[in-house]
C-alpha cells in the first residue's frame, strides 16, 4: 500500500496522516470549500476539493471521493470516523473499485449498523443482553403488553443510528404511546428508518466499551476498556483507560464477549464493542461501532499500540504482531473532548473564530486538533475543536495532568468545554469514581462555570479599576511647566 486517501476531515484525517507518514505511505486529503486552509489539506501530499461547505455536498459523496481515489492511484481509502465510516454502500462501492477499504467488511457494517440485526447475530455466542424485544415494535399496544412484562422503566431504541436520537425512557404506561410516537418520528428524520425496539431500562448504568482487532487470518483479541460515561445528551465528553471500577475477573470477561460479539459477523479490522454496565458491575450488549472510534487514543497509551498502524497492516492482509497475552495495562489515560460548545447554555455550538488558539505542550500531555488559531470554527459540520489527553502512572496523576493541561490551553473567541472539564475533574464523585452516565444531569445545571465566569469578570473589573486609578495618578502628577499645551491658546 503506498498511497492512501483519507475520506475525512480534521483532527481524524491529520491523526491517520501522520500514522501513515511514519509508515512511509503517501496520503491524499479531500476538503470542502469551507476547510480549502485546514491543516490536514496542508499537512498531505495531495488535497482535493470534493465540493461545498455542506456535508451532503462534500464528504457524503462517496462516488466523487472514489472517483478522485481512482484518477490518483490510491491503494486504499481510510473513512475515519462518521461521515462514510459506517457505511455499508460505500464500503462495498470501494472494494468494487479495485481499492481496499480500511475497515470491515460492507457486511460486518450492515449487520452491526442496525442494533436489532447485531443482537439477533450475537444471540447464540453467550452475550449478555439487557432484558426486552429484539424485533421492531410499532403498535403501542404491543409496546404497553412487553412493558408490563419487562417492568417500568423502559427504553424506547431507535435500530438505526445513535448519539441518542430515537431514544426515549419511559417511566410510566401512560406516556408510552407519545414517547414512542416521539421516538419513531425522530428516528425517521435522523436516520430515515423508523425503526424502534424495547428493552428494559437499566436505571445507574455505566457506559465502558471494549476496543478489539481482528485480521485476516482468524485472529481476534482486545485492547482492554475505556470508561465513557461522562456524556452531554447521550453523547460522551469525558473518557478515559482503563475503568477505575472493573475487576480482573469481569475486565477478562467483557474482553472475551467482546470478541465473541467480532467473531459473530466475522470481523476484520478495529472495532469497538460497547456494554451498560449496572452497579452490580453486570453487563449487557449495547451496540459495535465498526469504525476507530473518536476515543481511540487513550488505548494507544496505556497499551502503547497504534491503532491506525494495525488497521493499515490488517487491511494489507498483515497478520497481527501480538497475541492477546503480550497485552497489559500500562497506566492511566484521560481524554477531553474540547468542543466549540456553551456549558453555561446547555451545550448548545458556539461558532466563531479562534481569535486565539495555544494549545498545551508537556510530558504526558497529547493534544490532537484540526485547528490553528485565526481559522472559524464551520457551522457545518461536529463542533469539536480538539481531543485533549492526558497520560500517568495512575488515575489520579492522569486527572492532574488533565487539570493542568486544561489550565495551559488558551482558545478566546468561542466557548469550549474546557471549563466542563475542569469541573469534571475536580468533582468529587470523578476523583473517587463514584458516577454514572447520569453525572451531569446530577451534578452540573451550568450555574458552576457562570458563578465563575462573574468572579473573572468582577477582578477584571477591579483589575482595570485600579490601573485608571493609577493613570490617573501618574497623570495628575505631571506638573503644567512640562507642557506647551496652554502656551499654544
Amino acid at each position: 500500500m503506498q498511497k492512501i486517501l483519507v475520506a475525512n476531515r480534521g483532527e481524524i484525517a491529520l491523526r491517520v496522516m501522520r500514522t501513515a507518514r511514519k509508515m512511509g505511505i503517501k496520503t491524499i486529503a479531500i476538503y470542502s470549500e469551507a476547510d480549502r486552509n485546514a491543516p490536514h489539506v496542508k499537512f498531505a501530499d495531495e488535497a482535493f476539493c470534493v465540493g461545498p461547505p455542506p456535508s451532503s455536498e462534500s464528504y457524503l459523496l462517496g462516488d466523487r471521493i472514489i472517483e478522485i481515489a481512482k484518477a490518483n492511484q490510491v491503494d486504499g481509502i481510510h473513512p475515519g470516523y462518521g461521515f462514510l465510516s459506517e457505511n455499508a454502500a460505500f464500503a462495498k462501492m470501494v472494494t468494487e473499485a479495485g481499492i481496499t477499504f480500511i475497515g470491515p467488511s460492507p457486511f460486518s457494517i450492515e449487520v452491526m449498523g442496525s442494533k436489532l440485526a447485531a443482537k439477533d447475530a450475537v444471540k447464540d455466542y453467550g452475550i449478555p443482553m439487557v432484558p426486552g424485544v429484539d424485533r421492531a415494535i410499532e403498535d403501542p399496544e404491543l409496546a404497553k403488553a412487553i412493558a408490563k412484562d419487562i417492568g417500568f422503566p423502559i427504553l424506547i431504541k431507535a435500530s438505526a443510528g445513535g448519539g441518542g436520537k430515537g431514544m426515549r425512557i419511559v417511566e410510566k404506561e401512560e406516556e408510552l404511546e407519545e414517547q414512542m410516537e416521539r421516538a419513531i418520528s425522530e428516528a425517521k428524520s435522523a436516520f430515515g428508518d423508523g425503526a424502534v425496539f424495547i428493552e428494559k431500562y437499566i436505571a445507574s448504568p455505566r457506559h465502558i466499551e471494549i476496543q478489539i482487532l481482528a485480521d485476516q487470518h482468524g485472529n481476534t483479541l482486545h485492547l482492554f476498556e475505556r470508561e465513557c460515561s461522562i456524556q452531554r445528551r447521550h453523547q460522551k465528553v469525558v473518557e478515559e483507560a482503563p475503568s477505575a471500577v472493573l475487576t480482573p475477573e469481569v475486565r477478562q470477561a467483557m474482553g472475551e464477549a467482546a470478541v465473541r460479539v467480532a467473531q459473530a459477523v466475522n470481523y476484520e479490522g478495529a472495532g469497538t464493542v460497547e456494554f451498560l454496565i449496572d452497579d452490580k458491575l453486570n453487563f449487557y450488549f449495547l451496540e459495535m461501532n465498526t469504525r476507530l472510534q473518536v476515543e481511540h487514543p487513550v488505548t494507544e497509551l496505556i497499551t502503547g499500540v497504534d491503532l491506525v498502524e494495525e488497521q493499515i497492516n490488517i487491511a494489507r492482509g498483515l497478520k497481527l504482531n501480538f497475541t492477546q497475552d503480550d497485552l497489559e495495562i500500562k497506566g492511566h489515560a484521560m481524554e477531553l473532548r474540547v468542543y466549540a460548545e456553551d456549558p453555561v447554555n446547555n451545550f448548545l455550538p458556539s461558532v466563531g473564530n479562534l481569535e486565539t488558539y495555544i494549545v498545551p505542550e508537556g510530558e504526558g500531555i497529547r493534544v490532537d486538533d484540526g485547528f490553528t488559531e485565526g481559522m472559524d470554527i464551520p457551522i457545518y459540520y461536529d463542533p469539536m475543536i480538539a481531543k485533549l489527553i492526558t497520560y500517568g502512572s495512575n488515575r489520579a496523576e492522569a486527572i492532574l495532568k488533565m487539570i493542568e493541561a486544561i489550565d495551559q490551553y488558551k482558545i478566546k473567541g468561542v466557548e469550549t468545554t474546557l471549563a466542563f472539564g475542569r469541573f469534571v475533574m475536580e468533582h468529587e464523585a470523578f476523583k473517587t469514581a463514584d458516577f454514572t452516565t447520569h453525572f451531569v444531569k446530577k451534578y452540573f445545571t451550568g450555574a458552576e462555570l457562570a458563578q465563575g465566569k462573574e468572579e473573572e469578570a468582577k477582578v477584571a473589573a477591579l483589575l482595570a479599576a485600579y490601573l485608571t486609578d493609577e493613570n490617573m495618578a501618574a497623570l495628575k502628577a505631571i506638573p503644567n511647566s512640562s507642557s506647551n499645551w496652554k502656551k499654544r491658546l
